[in-house]
C-alpha cells in the first residue's frame, strides 16, 4: 500500500522530534537529517523529501515544539530564505 502524504508528514515530524531528542538541548538539525532518516533507499532519493521535511518543521513550529533558525536566530516562515536549521524552542 502506498504511503499517503499525511503518513509521510507524520513520519517526518516524528523523525525531526526524534533527532532533536537524541541531541544536546542546544543542538540543531538540518531538514536533510530528517529526510535521510525517513528515506528508505540508499541513493540520493532523500532529496525529494526536503520540501516535505521543511513543511514538517514549520508545522512543529506552529505547534510550539520546534524553532526554525538561520544564522542562529529564529525566523518565521515568511522571512526564511535559504538553508534552515531546526532546534528545540528556547524558553
Amino acid at each position: 500500500m502506498a504511503e499517503t502524504d499525511r503518513q509521510l508528514a507524520e513520519r517526518l515530524e516524528r523523525a525531526i522530534m526524534g533527532l532533536l531528542e537524541r541531541r544536546a538541548d542546544t543542538a540543531s538539525i538540518c531538514p536533510s537529517d530528517a529526510a535521510r532518516e525517513v528515506y528508505e533507499g540508499d541513493d540520493d532519493g532523500w532529496r525529494a523529501l526536503m520540501e516535505p521535511a521543511r513543511r514538517a518543521a514549520w508545522r512543529l513550529v506552529a505547534a510550539g515544539k520546534a524553532e526554525v533558525t538561520q544564522a542562529g536566530r529564529p525566523v518565521t516562515e515568511t522571512e526564511a530564505r535559504g538553508p534552515l536549521r531546526i532546534r528545540r524552542p528556547r524558553r
